[in-house]
């Protein structure tokens, strides 16, 4: 990890090939609801703590007034899209990884393409809104998407990006051992000034800032301080265990979360929340 000396922009540095960082994507990467008891349980806290992003995305729809459907860049298994769906909203994702589209398809029932976002795969103007949650971490150039978000989106549509923040206590704190630095995952390191200038920098006019969530905030602040009890982590390193100890580590690990949202809520109140989600629209 390196830090420019003159815009503090913190990057991965030499950046993994894309066939190396392939590798950290297994397709055991996306939940898929199954019939466990453990996985169940998963997958009701999940409906649970997105209801924060939809509350989000919901408002800031509201206050577009704008008429069309939500696409989700990078939308993996595709729950957020089916809340969305569930609220009347018309939704489409993309993704990358075939496995989540399929997923999505099979057990959401969201409408998923398999693409990216390097060029607009829908009519200029048609979207209301657009959500990458994170999503611009990953990108080997964060301008492409946006520019495409920008060009799908009505005149007053809304983008929404999420991505972890550099420059919260948690980072401060654990350094390179921070949940939210990921690496090799991980290329750039945003801080809430780096995220506002690129969305700037593309034609947006940031709106609003939202440093906690409930989802993201303190589940990694859970994963830093015991990352072998993370159920995505064990997922994508295979790791082997029975349904009752998969049962266990996943209710210790709840609990580790729930103990974290205290100090996570603190350090989102001072604007230092190990995320920002950013709400924008195309500059007037």
């Amino acid at each position: 990890m390196v830090e420019c000396r003159n815009c503090r922009l913190i990057r991965l540095h030499p950046r993994p090939s894309p066939s190396e960082l392939a590798k950290y994507y297994p397709p055991k990467y996306w939940f898929a609801p199954r019939h466990t008891l453990a996985e169940r349980l998963e997958q009701a806290y999940r409906r649970v703590v997105l209801r924060d992003h939809v509350s989000f995305v919901a408002r800031a729809l509201r206050d577009s007034g704008e008429d069309g459907p939500v696409v989700d860049v990078g939308c993996g298994g595709g729950l957020f899209l089916r809340l969305l769906a569930e609220r009347g909203y018309r939704v489409a994702g993309l993704d990358s990884a075939l496995d989540a589209a399929a997923i999505a398809w099979k057990y959401m029932g969201v409408p998923v393409v398999c693409a990216t976002l390097s060029e607009p795969p829908l009519a200029s103007e048609s979207c209301a809104a657009v959500t990458m949650f994170h999503v611009l971490e990953h990108l080997y150039d964060p301008t492409t998407y946006v520019d495409s978000a920008r060009t799908m989106l009505k005149p007053n549509g809304r983008l929404i990006v999420q991505v972890p923040n550099a420059s919260c206590w948690q980072f401060r704190l654990f350094g390179s051992r921070w949940n939210g630095v990921d690496v090799p995952r991980h290329l750039i390191d945003f801080k809430v000034s780096d995220l506002d200038l690129l969305l700037e920098d593309c034609g947006f006019e940031v709106l609003r800032h939202k440093h906690f969530s409930l989802r993201d905030n303190p589940a990694g602040l859970a994963s830093t301080i015991a990352p072998s009890l993370d159920p995505m982590a064990r997922r994508v390193r295979g790791t082997s265990e029975d349904p009752r100890m998969s049962l266990l580590k996943n209710a210790l690990y709840f609990g580790l979360v729930a103990a974290s949202i205290p100090l996570t809520l603190l350090e989102a109140f001072f604007g230092a929340g190990s995320t920002v989600m950013v709400e924008a629209r195309k500059k007037r």
